[in-house]
């Protein structure tokens, strides 16, 4: 029998709360999965909640959704935007991982829906001049300029003359995008040279809406 300097039922007492404290944590992440309706990409905001999200949603996308039309997103992670895109009559979805395109496929099923793994920067099994819409939300603002000029280079060919992409870019000239390291080296004066050499012409920019980064719209 243990005698009254004993620290066992202390030691016991610590590993109960270091299980508690498990148990507490693993039912947090649990309950914001939940909540983020499992799909993958709105833990950084989902469009209904978010009044600039919302924004980019009815300005830059809803009033292009067409169903006579055919639309390319780029980068879809698990759906966040992907759910507004659905009413194309054709919906392509572009992404270099697989492992990204499968999570796409367990959250959303259409059949106007075809995913498509890329080899980085390119739009495989697309025909030329077949698409009204690109849009991409939350790629391009990770991708370096050569890449952003590859890309642009490359969506030229499946591009329908007087088409619309919508892009969402890095903003490095905005704090919040210099304190994350995983957002690209990228600004409006840059983004709108890449466009502009790309032989495209620039509808409009938002430089305010996005706390770290921007949005722009151009056409071919």
């Amino acid at each position: 029998m243990p005698d009254l300097n004993t620290t066992l039922h202390l030691d016991m007492l610590r590993q109960s709360k270091r299980r508690r404290g498990l148990v507490l944590r693993i039912l947090r992440a649990i309950k914001k999965e939940l909540s983020y309706g499992g799909i993958y990409g709105l833990q950084w905001g989902d469009p209904d909640l978010v009044p600039p999200l919302g924004f980019i949603r009815d300005r830059y996308v809803l009033p292009y959704v067409n169903t006579e039309q055919s639309a390319v997103e780029v980068g879809p992670g698990g759906g966040r935007w992907t759910r507004y895109l659905l009413g194309f009559k054709k919906l392509y979805v572009v992404d270099y991982y697989p492992e990204l395109l499968e999570e796409m496929k367990r959250n959303i099923k259409a059949p106007n829906l075809q995913l498509i793994k890329n080899n980085g920067t390119d739009f495989p099994g697309i025909n030329d001049q077949s698409i009204d819409y690109l849009f991409s939300f939350g790629t391009f603002v990770h991708l370096d300029t050569h890449l952003i000029r590859d890309y642009l280079s490359n969506m030229r060919r499946i591009l329908k003359a007087g088409a619309n992409v919508v892009l969402h870019y890095s903003d490095k000239t905005k704090i919040m995008a210099q304190l994350n390291d995983g957002f690209a080296d990228n600004t409006p004066e840059k983004m709108r040279s890449l466009v502009l050499d790309g032989g495209y012409k620039i509808c409009e920019e938002d430089l305010t809406s996005m706390w770290h980064s921007g949005i722009i719209r151009f056409t071919i």
